[in-house]
Parts: C-alpha cells; structure tokens; sequence
C-alpha cells in the first residue's frame, strides 16, 4: 500500500448520491472494497416496487456494459482459438469487407469503426422493445459494407464487436455464460449471463425507468450478447473484482494502452477504461441497460476499489465512484469548464454535429460533461468519447474521438422543396419527408418530427423511442441519397423511391 486510504471519507462522498433511494423508489448499492474484503455498503431504495424488498448488496441486477472487462478476461483465457490480431472475417467468413478486415483486437478497444446493432436498428425505425435473435442480427451485420470510420483512426463506442467476437468463439464450442457461472463460482460470486431479456435469472430485480409523472418497468428486445449480458449482485461483483486484482498478468493485458493506427494511444482497453483523477489513473466500466446503472472503479496500487449497481435509469456510477475514490486518495476532481460559446455547429461536411449547453458538450447525440484543461481547452476526460475542444473565434476546434474536428457555427436555413419524399433503405425500412417533417413508423407508432436545418444539407430530427431520446442527423450525400447518423452508428442509407 503506497497512498494513505480515507474510508470514512470515501463513504460519505458516496453517501451524497443516495438520498434519492428513498423508501418508495427504486434503488441501488455502493460498495467500497479492498483484498480483505468490504470496506463499506451503503443500500437505499427498493429492490422491487411491487413487493416493497429493500434493495441491498445482495440484490441481483443487469451489469450491462459491466460485462465487457470479464467477456475479455474470456478471450485472453482461449489464446490457442482466438488472437487479437486475427481478422474477424477469418472466423465469421460471411462478414464482407471493410467489417472483415477489422481484427479482434480493434473489435474490442473501440476503434474498429464497427456500427453499433442497437443504434443501427433505431435508424431502422426498430424500437427499443422490438425482439430480435442473435442468428437473424448475424445475417444483419454481414450485410453490412460500411464502417463508422476507417479502423484504427478514431475511438467510438460500440457493442457490435463484442457481439461478433462472442459468435467466432461460440463456433469453436466456447460460450461465454458457462464460462462466468464457472469463473464467478470459483470466487463466491453468483453471476449469471442470460443472452436474452426475457431468459429467467435467479432473483432478478426488476429495472426502472421515471416518465417524468412515474416509475415504469423497463424492457428491451434485443438479443444482449456478451457487450453485456452479465447479471449479479454488488457483493458477487466485488468479489469478482477482487480476484481480477490478484491477476496482475491478465489485468496488465486489458488494461494495457491501445495504439491507434497513427501510433497515438487511447485511454480504452480491453473491456477497461482509463480513468484519470488529479495525477493519478485507475481502470474500471460502467453499464446502461434500460433500468439498470452500473459502475466499478479500480486503484491497482492500492488494490481497491468501488463497485455501484442500481435498479433505477438516473443513477450516474461514474460521478459516484470517482468522487469516492478522490476522497478515499485525498484528490482534486476535475472542474467543470463553460470555455466553450453555447451553441450548436457543424462540420463544413459530413454528419459532424455538437451542441454546447453550459458544460455540457453533445457530440452526435452522445453527451459529455466538459472539463478544464488549461488555457481555454475543455476535455470529456473520458476514455470511451475523447474530446479536447477549445474556442478559434467563433469556431469550436480540436479532436473528438481522436479525430481532428473543426466546427462552425449551424446556419439554419429553410428546408429544401426537393428533400420531400419517400426514402427506403436496402433492409426494407422507410420514411417520409413532407415539407420540414420526417415521418417515421405505421400504424399507430406513425410519427411526425420536425426537420431543424444545420446546413449544408445537414439535418437534426428527435425520435422519441420508450425511455429514450435520440437525435438523428439526416445528412444529404447526393440527389436520391442520405445517410441517418447517430454516434454509434454512422453508416445508415437511404434512396429516394422512384
């Protein structure tokens, strides 16, 4: 142990964050941890509405995102299958090119530019709650032509290569659920990894959402896959979390920085992400299900950790364990920074877009907190959606995701007369633009939405889809032909009907 740990003042930085678990809400947990064991639990809210259950560190959630360090610790474990310099297409031999070329090992640091299923499917006009299998999503993806972006040059989040890599391995007869029953056993954890919503798991709390009047129950149809599939407890995760500790040649591998093709490095690494508070770095992930939060935190110097589960949408696990861990090490968190002029703008072409609301940046729709970097540079500090910006006179200029951006100013414009018309996609979708709306849906799930002009052919229209709200860019690449573009997936076209 190099740093002196504060425990009593990590548990009261996280005891802030839970006065929303009240007696009539769903809840959550936050626990401390070190090689001896649990520091501190703190539980508030219920486990279930229905049957009043307080919710406690035993009470069994969906981890979500969570999942991605223990599917790596998988692969990394079947070297004699699976290299992460392997094309994926060497083992999914029906995925075309460019998506076949990209390796294992870009499929899961986040630059492989793979366009994530989910998001794909919402510029389908695919609900959320719309069930769908893996074999039918395989055939989906191997349609495919396109990428995000080039392999190598930018870092994007997506769950599409876990997907892909989980499919190779489960060819050679590995599955990746029977794998962490066996691996969390081995440790004292129950953990669990059912690859659809609807699949029962042991003790399962139900997930909510609030509409703004009240709770709901949350659902989704997609088949999970091991981008996060894992179910269990806070006390099975830190248990789980524990051993990964103990496993110093595993964890240097996942954790080890990723270079891009350029040789820059990136903050994310195999199913781990660098978080950097004062002078110091730690390793850790956070999870999104529909109803379900999730994060841990790890200080491998220190051999400790946080680890924060809830059954509730509005939990954010990252603030919480990074401000316990600046308490725990007595350091500095990062300021907000309001350096950048509120706005939105975009990029002289492409689908480029970003919103500034006080600190707060939206980058194609995915939203990050804006911090002081010095000399009027803001920085996400984030390893999952980089960003550093700064103000060149009335131009936002400098990297997001990597990749050098320059944004001017959004120029509304009136809707041009001849964007008005029935646009079809190559998977059977469609949607309609009459005059300045977007229509989207049949039946009573039709839809109309207002089109709001960026410029130069640019276009932003909110769908609204059960607890999500996703803004689209509709950018126009020729006469009979646009692409939808959301952050994970940038890649959707559509042809004007003849």
């Amino acid at each position: 142990m190099t740093s002196p740990l504060n425990w009593r003042a990590a548990e009261t930085a996280a005891q802030t964050f839970t006065t929303p678990w009240t007696f009539d809400t769903p809840g959550g947990a936050i626990l401390g941890f070190d090689q001896n064991g649990i520091r501190f639990a703190l539980c508030g809210g219920l486990e279930s509405l229905n049957t009043r259950q307080a919710f406690t560190s035993q009470s069994v959630v969906r981890y979500a995102s969570v999942t991605k360090h223990a599917f790596c610790t998988f692969v990394l474990s079947h070297p004699d299958l699976i290299s992460l310099d392997d094309r994926l297409g060497a083992h999914l031999p029906e995925l075309q090119e460019p998506l076949a070329s990209v390796t294992v090992g870009r499929a899961l640091d986040m630059s492989g530019g793979l366009p994530d299923t989910r998001e794909a499917l919402s510029l389908l006009g695919l609900s959320v709650y719309t069930e769908t299998q893996a074999p039918a999503l395989l055939e989906f993806l191997a349609r495919m032509t396109r990428l995000n972006f080039e392999a190598g040059t930018e870092i994007s989040y997506s769950n599409t290569g876990y997907r892909l890599v989980e499919a190779a391995l489960e060819r050679k007869g590995q599955f990746f659920r029977d794998y962490v029953t066996k691996a969390g056993a081995n440790c004292g954890a129950v953990l669990d990894a059912p690859d659809v919503w609807n699949d029962t798991v042991a003790n399962l709390a139900p997930g909510y959402w609030h509409t703004g009047k009240k709770w709901q129950l949350s659902a989704a149809g997609l088949h999970i896959s091991a981008s996060g599939s894992m179910t269990g407890s806070a006390e099975s995760l830190s248990l789980w979390l524990q051993n990964l500790l103990k496993r110093e040649d595993t964890l240097d591998a996942m954790a080890a920085p990723r270079a891009l093709s350029d040789g820059r490095f990136s903050g994310y690494g195999l199913g781990l992400a660098k978080t950097t508070i004062g002078d110091r770095d730690f390793i850790g992930h956070g999870g999104s299900h529909p109803g379900y939060k999730t994060y841990f935190l790890l200080d491998r110097q220190n051999a400790c950790g946080f680890v924060i589960v809830s059954n509730r949408e509005d939990t954010n696990g990252g603030k919480i364990a990074q401000s316990a861990m600046a308490a725990l090490l007595g350091l500095p968190l990062p300021k907000p920074s309001t350096a950048l002029t509120e706005g939105l703008y975009v990029t002289e072409t492409g689908p480029y877009w970003l919103e500034v609301k006080g600190s707060t940046v939206v980058s194609l729709d995915a939203d990050d907190s804006a911090y002081d970097d010095g000399n009027g540079w803001i920085s996400s500090r984030s390893s999952t959606s980089p960003m550093r910006l700064t103000m060149d006179g009335s131009d936002i200029v400098g990297e997001v995701g990597h990749a050098a951006r320059r944004y001017h100013p959004a120029k509304p414009e009136p809707i041009p007369a001849d964007l008005s018309g029935r646009w079809l996609s190559s998977e059977g979708a469609h949607f309609e633009i009459d005059g300045a709306d977007v229509i989207m849906g049949i039946g009573p799930t039709r839809r109309r939405m207002p089109l709001q002009a960026l410029g130069g052919g640019r276009f932003l229209f909110t769908l609204h889809d059960g607890l999500w709200t996703k803004r689209v860019c509709l950018n126009v690449l020729g006469k009979n032909r646009v692409e939808l573009v959301l952050n994970r997936a940038r890649m959707m076209e559509y042809r004007r009907e003849r």
